[in-house]
């Protein structure tokens, strides 16, 4: 059964001053949204709880995106689709543009944004694998002022966040990469589009001197959140590429999930998968 619009009561601000006042005045009572893609989803399951809401898409304070020498600043309000088509996200984040691509369909990634994909918190999002690997850093915004949280951070268990309930997502912040660098990104669903992960893995490497300087893993659908694979890069950091230890990492993958078993997927399949994912990945960075 399909949820009873006439139940809901939308509010529509046109700044972000009146957003964040409406969710001081009453914390915990709006439900903030942006596209609202994976709320219809809920909506017309039929399963959707909340009925007051707070549409977030006027505000002009939280899209662009922005580059300085350093980093590219995206607003929350940041289509997919916008990602796909910045020249500045393809030269650095290549591996955000390919998550974009295969996240729903044209439709979904016209209206999806990448701070809705965060703050919906679903494990199996295609976006925070691809953000976990460039070390991103989340701008929080609340009628107290502006915040940061590295994004590594940002997700406390399956459906928990550290973000209060007067805050929005304002922007999120990737740091260029520097030097010799390389990227990876694989999803796996039943289909190559418009499928939900059962496993997917972003990487993010820097090379120096034919040895590993630095590795940043993002998994999603293996745990009750995104995840770094933090027992996987130490594994590998400081190797040369000449000699990775693939099987060491690949066991060392093992502390960094607690799948379970779904409609999806089993538990076993996701655990066996992503380390065949991983050794995938590490074969294309030795030649690199």
């Amino acid at each position: 059964m399909r949820g009873y619009l006439p139940d809901c009561d939308i509010r529509v601000p046109d700044s972000l001053a009146a957003a964040l006042d409406l969710l001081a005045r009453e914390p915990g009572v709006w439900t903030p949204f942006a596209g609202g893609t994976d709320l219809m989803v809920v909506y017309n399951a039929g399963r959707l709880k909340a009925t007051r809401f707070l549409d977030l898409s006027r505000l002009s304070e939280l899209r662009g995106i922005q580059e300085d020498e350093t980093s590219l600043a995206f607003g929350s309000l940041t289509t997919y689709t916008e990602i796909r088509e910045c020249r500045a996200v393809h030269q650095h984040f290549p591996n955000l543009v390919k998550s974009a691509r295969v996240t729903g369909a044209l439709a979904i990634q016209n209206r999806g944004t990448l701070g809705g994909n965060i703050v919906n918190a679903s494990p199996a999002a295609d976006t925070p694998p691809s953000l976990l690997a460039y070390g991103a850093e989340l701008e929080l915004v609340s009628p107290r002022g502006l915040r940061r949280v590295a994004y590594d951070r940002f997700h406390l268990g399956y459906k928990r966040m550290d973000l209060a309930a007067d805050e929005l997502v304002a922007r999120i912040i990737l740091p260029k990469p520097t030097g010799r660098s390389f990227h990876y990104f694989r999803k796996v669903g039943t289909r190559q589009a418009q499928a939900i992960a059962k496993v997917s893995l972003a990487a993010h490497a820097r090379i120096e001197d034919g040895h590993l300087a630095a590795l940043w893993i993002g998994l999603g659908s293996v745990a009750p959140a995104p995840v770094r694979a933090r027992n996987a890069e130490a594994a590998l950091i400081g190797k040369p590429l000449a000699a990775l230890p693939i099987e060491a990492a690949r066991e060392a993958l093992l502390g960094d999930m607690s799948p379970i078993d779904d409609i999806r997927a089993s538990a076993h399949y996701r655990s066996v998968v992503t380390q065949n994912v991983l050794g995938h990945m590490l074969r294309d960075l030795a030649g690199a």
